[in-house]
């Protein structure tokens, strides 16, 4: 190949590229207007992001200072009545004691709080757009090459504009959570509300239901194991994007774990991913669970 090099013109060998003095003044020049925009609308940026740090900071305090056994009985309260399952109601209590005798239970606390809000803001977000995706084919073509930006984009990436936008603290964080884990959200969203029977809309069709009602009362009680398919993608998204945000100021788990990797403690890293691990199942098992469940209740009435 050298030899080669030697012989044919430079423009073959080396891929023709832009001037790096250009690409400097380019990149300066972007950079500048981004900080100046970010600069110039702060106060606007910190009113918006102002309700998220209240609801996450209040979520966090309830979480961290109710006696521990009222969130544990809650928790199994929860799993079961979306469950309706007394082996994975057994795991909950089994895993959440040994996340608390490892003294882990603050540290779960604070991201079972962030992933609780990020899962709310995710389905607020995601189930409106996914909706819109599915009565557009247009809308979709459009939104589709940005979901598949934002799956494949390496999570890093996203804490750049956010920190540059908002700062060190936990709204950073708890946006580019956010970021990552919405796709499966709008996509199943789509997904399920394109699945739902076209006999079953003409159905609704000719019994008069208007747009809303097909809507609310059709489509979406239909598509609900599909929508619970991605809620459940996105808590489990979630959880694994915590770790990298810990790198913005996010506490909680992520924090111990990135400090672990950093410092090469083996027994926290292992520790911490253990409770993450827990907390992921606990999830994955109680919404799969209560999908089915749905499953079966929509088989039963439209079988």
């Amino acid at each position: 190949m050298a030899i080669q090099c030697t012989i044919l013109p430079d423009v073959l060998c080396n891929f023709p590229a832009i001037d790096e003095s250009l690409i400097r003044i380019a990149r300066k020049n972007i950079d500048d207007g981004f900080r100046a925009s970010v600069r110039a609308y702060a106060n606007l940026i910190d009113a918006v992001v102002q309700p998220l740090q209240w609801f996450l900071n209040y979520l966090e305090w309830l979480f961290t200072n109710t006696p521990w056994f009222i969130v544990l009985l809650v928790m199994m309260f929860v799993v079961y009545a979306a469950s309706r399952n007394l082996k994975i109601v057994i795991g909950t209590a089994i895993s959440m004691t040994l996340i608390g005798v490892c003294g882990l239970w603050g540290d779960t606390m604070v991201t079972l709080a962030m992933v609780t809000v990020c899962t709310l803001i995710a389905i607020v977000i995601g189930l409106p757009i996914g909706i819109l995706m599915a009565r557009s084919d247009r809308l979709q073509s459009i939104i589709n090459p940005i979901l598949d930006i934002m799956q494949t984009m390496p999570s890093f990436v996203y804490l750049i504009p956010v920190v540059v936008i908002f700062g060190i603290g936990k709204v950073p964080g708890l946006i580019a959570v956010v970021i990552y884990a919405i796709p499966p959200m709008i996509r199943l969203t789509n997904l399920g509300i394109r699945l739902v029977d076209k006999e079953v809309l003409e159905a609704a069709d000719a019994f008069g239901s208007s747009h809303r009602q097909k809507l609310f009362n059709v489509q979406i009680p239909l598509a609900l194991p599909t929508i619970m398919a991605g809620i459940n993608q996105t808590i489990m998204m979630s959880l694994a994007m915590v770790v990298v945000a810990s790198m913005v100021g996010v506490g909680g788990l992520g924090k111990n774990t990135l400090q672990a990797i950093n410092n090469q403690f083996f027994t926290v890293g292992f520790l911490n991913g253990f409770a993450l691990v827990a907390i992921a199942i606990i999830f994955d098992r109680t919404s799969q669970a209560y999908g089915r469940r749905l499953q079966k209740h929509s088989e039963v009435i439209h079988g």
